[in-house]
Protein backbone atom coordinates (compact mmCIF):
# COMPACT_ATOMS: atom_id res chain seq x y z
CA UNK A 1 0.00 0.00 0.00
CA UNK A 2 1.25 3.55 -0.77
CA UNK A 3 0.04 6.40 1.25
CA UNK A 4 -0.72 9.42 -1.34
CA UNK A 5 -1.25 12.87 -0.65
CA UNK A 6 -4.26 15.01 -2.48
CA UNK A 7 -6.13 18.28 -2.29
CA UNK A 8 -7.42 21.03 -4.53
CA UNK A 9 -5.83 24.00 -6.39
CA UNK A 10 -5.68 26.46 -3.82
CA UNK A 11 -4.11 23.56 -0.98
CA UNK A 12 -6.94 24.30 1.64
CA UNK A 13 -8.34 21.09 1.02
CA UNK A 14 -5.70 18.21 1.92
CA UNK A 15 -5.88 14.69 2.24
CA UNK A 16 -4.19 11.08 1.75
CA UNK A 17 -5.41 8.16 0.52
CA UNK A 18 -4.03 4.48 0.60
CA UNK A 19 -3.94 2.86 -2.52
CA UNK A 20 -2.44 -0.10 -4.31
CA UNK A 21 0.70 0.02 -6.61
CA UNK A 22 -1.97 -0.94 -9.39
CA UNK A 23 -5.15 1.00 -9.50
CA UNK A 24 -7.96 1.10 -11.90
CA UNK A 25 -9.61 4.51 -12.40
CA UNK A 26 -12.63 5.38 -14.78
CA UNK A 27 -12.63 8.34 -16.99
CA UNK A 28 -16.81 9.11 -17.39
CA UNK A 29 -18.63 10.64 -19.69
CA UNK A 30 -22.03 11.77 -17.59
CA UNK A 31 -22.46 15.71 -18.13
CA UNK A 32 -20.45 16.88 -14.29
CA UNK A 33 -17.49 14.30 -15.00
CA UNK A 34 -16.66 15.31 -19.08
CA UNK A 35 -16.83 19.02 -18.24
CA UNK A 36 -14.70 18.61 -15.04
CA UNK A 37 -12.28 16.06 -16.67
CA UNK A 38 -12.74 14.39 -13.85
CA UNK A 39 -10.45 10.55 -13.37
CA UNK A 40 -12.45 8.24 -10.55
CA UNK A 41 -10.56 6.38 -8.32
CA UNK A 42 -12.97 4.56 -5.64
CA UNK A 43 -11.53 4.54 -2.17
CA UNK A 44 -13.02 3.16 1.06
CA UNK A 45 -13.63 5.73 3.99
CA UNK A 46 -10.37 3.75 5.61
CA UNK A 47 -8.72 4.67 2.97
CA UNK A 48 -9.36 8.26 3.02
CA UNK A 49 -8.22 11.02 5.66
CA UNK A 50 -9.33 14.41 4.95
CA UNK A 51 -6.07 16.95 6.83
CA UNK A 52 -7.68 20.21 6.14
CA UNK A 53 -10.47 21.68 4.44
CA UNK A 54 -13.51 20.88 5.52
CA UNK A 55 -14.86 24.45 6.12
CA UNK A 56 -13.90 25.25 2.63
CA UNK A 57 -15.79 22.76 0.98
CA UNK A 58 -19.06 23.09 -0.88
CA UNK A 59 -21.45 20.35 -1.40
CA UNK A 60 -23.48 20.81 -4.80
CA UNK A 61 -26.15 17.75 -5.73
CA UNK A 62 -28.03 17.63 -8.69
CA UNK A 63 -30.59 15.16 -10.61
CA UNK A 64 -31.57 12.16 -7.89
CA UNK A 65 -29.03 14.02 -5.06
CA UNK A 66 -27.18 11.35 -3.56
CA UNK A 67 -24.03 12.52 -4.80
CA UNK A 68 -22.75 14.55 -2.86
CA UNK A 69 -19.73 16.96 -4.95
CA UNK A 70 -17.75 18.47 -3.10
CA UNK A 71 -15.92 21.61 -4.52
CA UNK A 72 -13.66 24.19 -2.56
CA UNK A 73 -14.93 26.95 -2.05
CA UNK A 74 -11.97 28.91 -2.80
CA UNK A 75 -10.56 27.91 -6.28
CA UNK A 76 -13.75 25.19 -7.31
CA UNK A 77 -11.84 22.25 -7.26
CA UNK A 78 -13.50 18.80 -6.85
CA UNK A 79 -10.63 16.70 -5.48
CA UNK A 80 -12.72 14.03 -4.32
CA UNK A 81 -17.04 13.34 -3.72
CA UNK A 82 -19.02 10.82 -2.24
CA UNK A 83 -20.52 8.92 -4.89
CA UNK A 84 -23.94 7.90 -5.91
CA UNK A 85 -22.44 4.45 -6.71
CA UNK A 86 -20.61 4.10 -3.83
CA UNK A 87 -22.40 6.38 -0.71
CA UNK A 88 -19.92 4.76 1.89
CA UNK A 89 -16.94 5.68 -0.24
CA UNK A 90 -15.05 8.47 -1.87
CA UNK A 91 -14.31 8.61 -5.32
CA UNK A 92 -11.27 10.72 -5.56
CA UNK A 93 -10.09 12.34 -8.83
CA UNK A 94 -6.93 10.83 -9.66
CA UNK A 95 -5.70 14.42 -11.08
CA UNK A 96 -5.34 15.85 -7.95
CA UNK A 97 -3.41 13.26 -6.57
CA UNK A 98 0.88 13.53 -6.26
CA UNK A 99 1.10 10.05 -7.45
CA UNK A 100 4.79 8.17 -7.24
CA UNK A 101 5.93 7.12 -9.95
CA UNK A 102 5.36 3.47 -9.37
CA UNK A 103 2.10 3.59 -9.35
CA UNK A 104 0.22 1.68 -12.01
CA UNK A 105 -2.89 3.42 -13.52
CA UNK A 106 -5.44 1.94 -15.84
CA UNK A 107 -8.00 3.94 -16.93
CA UNK A 108 -11.06 2.54 -18.05
CA UNK A 109 -13.83 4.89 -19.74
CA UNK A 110 -17.61 4.73 -18.41
CA UNK A 111 -20.36 5.27 -20.55
CA UNK A 112 -21.83 7.96 -17.61
CA UNK A 113 -24.59 9.57 -19.72
CA UNK A 114 -26.63 6.16 -19.14
CA UNK A 115 -25.60 5.18 -15.66
CA UNK A 116 -28.80 3.75 -14.42
CA UNK A 117 -28.13 1.01 -17.65
CA UNK A 118 -24.03 0.95 -17.39
CA UNK A 119 -23.74 1.06 -13.41
CA UNK A 120 -22.62 -2.15 -13.02
CA UNK A 121 -19.17 -1.29 -15.23
CA UNK A 122 -18.76 1.55 -12.29
CA UNK A 123 -18.20 -0.49 -9.57
CA UNK A 124 -16.00 -2.95 -11.62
Amino acid sequence: MHTCSGGCHCGRVKFEIEIQTKIVVHRCSCSICKKSGYLHLIVTASQFNLLCGEESLVDYRFHTGVARHLFCGHCGVKSFYVPRSHPESFSVNVNCIDLPDEIDVNIHEFDGRNWSKNREGFLK
